[in-house]
């Protein structure tokens, strides 16, 4: 079964909703207008216990509405100006690891500001839609495998995952394959396709996202088998 984002949805929709006839009150503008604001109604849902930048409001809540098992979570989306080798990380919240109950744990993700490139910094949500939606996927795939892990197994993790690169290829698949099971394969290719592909992102990254992440090519791979796995 193929799934189709929201905003997929409103644009079909747009497209095949017939216009109205000359005796209604709306016309097209007023029609579309209202189409685009019930979508944005349906995605308010999602903001149930985040805190999100204004900048990435609207793709942060269409990144959620695909993880509606994390709409009573508590996730923090804060901006920081720089964070050393990620363009944005997941995590429990210490405090909240240390003194909640797995159900009551906040998390929060943190987004670099600005993309750095080789001659300039890119405002984080200047990036194309689907790539910044992919970033933001892959995030909440790591939240996804945060929930059900205890305490003293989050900190076991953490050690981990900054002393073994075998174990952060683990961890970034187990984030994806959360992602591709949402419906967010698409996103994450464009995600990859564009760090890898892009003439100003410093080579030193790619090398890194190529050493320890999957491919698009893998990632398309996951998403064929999750169709399958669908149909049957």
């Amino acid at each position: 079964m193929i799934k189709f984002p929201l905003y997929f949805i409103f644009f079909l929709h747009l497209i095949f909703s017939p216009l109205p006839s000359n005796s209604q009150s709306l016309d097209f503008t007023q029609q579309s207008a209202k189409i685009l604001e019930a979508t944005r109604s349906s995605l308010e849902r999602f903001s149930v216990n985040k805190i999100i930048p204004d900048e990435i409001e609207e793709v942060t809540l269409l990144a959620l509405s695909h993880f509606p098992e994390l709409l009573d979570v508590k996730i923090d989306f804060q901006f920081q100006n720089k964070i050393r080798g990620s363009v944005m990380q997941a995590q429990p919240k210490v405090g909240s690891l240390l003194f909640d109950s797995k159900d009551n744990r906040s998390y929060r993700i943190k987004i670099s500001r600005y993309l750095e490139l080789l001659d300039e910094k890119l405002p984080i949500e200047d990036l194309p839609e689907e790539v910044l939606l992919g970033w933001l996927g892959h995030e909440l795939g790591h939240i996804m495998d945060y929930l059900d892990r205890s305490a003293v197994n989050l900190v076991a993790f953490g050690i981990r995952y900054i002393s073994s690169n075998n174990f952060v290829t683990r961890a970034e698949v187990a984030a994806d394959s959360h992602s591709v099971a949402k419906g967010l394969g698409a996103a994450l290719v464009a995600t990859k396709d564009f760090v890898l592909n892009h003439d100003k992102l410093p080579e030193g990254y790619k090398d890194k996202i190529r050493a320890l992440y999957l491919s698009p090519g893998e990632i398309l791979s996951m998403v064929d088998v999750e169709d399958e796995e669908e149909e049957d």
